[in-house]
């Protein structure tokens, strides 16, 4: 067998795997963007947009023309994008967990960066909020990544689909966790100190404000994307049976549109204590039980 044999050979799938998960990660995204549309309206007794309306507004988007404030904020959206891409490949791949979370908080960063690159205030306290959900939420990740290390011996996530016995198993209170994160990261209520998709919460989109057209579109597909991640991540607690992994993403995704139609938005200090007390303090506990 020579090199070039032996190269796709171990090399070819997980570059086919990269490239199906890039394809429909945005797809499964915007599913579920639609589904948790439709589920808020009929929760407030309204018809609500088509499954599909996250599309129809992309695609629109894309059809508008192209306006900068400030050329870097294009920079910015396409760093974003593109870092968060990385981080589902690196995820399908089943690459280092902790250098993953890394790439993907470079993506938030991205973000930040692009919406502090003008000069509008809104944009300014959309971006210092997103600031501080990533101080909020990131120990918890840092944690879940550990408690992988403690529980497989590595930081290698490939290790953990090796594994006869499901994440929940041993993890349950950590898995808790990273319910609170998903919600911080997916705008739901009361977190949602950033932007929000809702038009009842927030007319001027904070960290958003100041991208339109096609680079609007871009960050509208990272946000594709990240929650197309949150879920994988929800089905890798259960990766032992499909059907159970299912069934725990339903749950999840029900329970997170439940407490975003019965919450108002609460202060970014908050945010910010409430992750640090509550979840932080289950991923800690967690922590020690693997430990021991």
């Amino acid at each position: 067998m020579n090199d070039i044999q032996q190269f796709f050979l171990s090399h070819l799938h997980p570059i086919i795997n990269s490239l199906i998960a890039l394809v429909l990660a945005p797809v499964i995204g915007g599913l579920l963007m639609g589904l948790d549309r439709k589920l808020t309206a009929r929760m407030q007794g309204r018809m609500g947009p088509p499954l599909l309306q996250p599309f129809y507004d992309i695609f629109k988007l894309f059809s508008k023309e192209s306006m900068v404030v400030h050329r870097p904020q294009v920079i910015y959206a396409v760093c974003h994008l593109l870092f968060m891409m990385l981080t589902l490949v690196m995820l399908v791949t089943g690459q280092d967990l902790l250098l993953t979370l890394l790439v993907h908080t470079f993506a938030a960063i991205s973000l930040v960066l692009g919406g502090m690159s003008v000069r509008s205030p809104y944009s300014w306290i959309g971006s210092q909020r997103k600031i501080l959900q990533i101080l909020a939420y990131e120990p918890v990740l840092i944690l879940l990544v550990l408690g992988v290390r403690l529980l497989n011996g590595s930081f290698w996530g490939i290790n953990v689909l090796q594994s006869d016995t499901p994440l929940i198993q041993s993890m349950p209170l950590l898995f808790l966790a990273l319910i609170s994160v998903i919600a911080v990261e997916m705008g739901k209520s009361p977190f949602d100190t950033a932007s929000s998709h809702h038009a009842h919460q927030e007319i001027v989109r904070g960290i958003n404000l100041e991208y339109a057209g096609p680079y609007l579109a871009l960050t509208e597909i990272s946000h594709l994307y990240e929650t197309a991640i949150a879920f994988g991540l929800v089905l890798a607690f259960w990766h032992t049976c499909l059907i159970g992994g299912l069934v725990l993403a339903v749950l999840v995704f029900f329970c997170l549109a439940l407490v975003d139609n019965c919450f108002a938005r609460l202060t970014p200090a908050w945010l910010v204590r409430y992750m640090w007390l509550v979840p932080l303090a289950l991923a800690l506990a967690n922590l020690i039980c693997l430990w021991r």
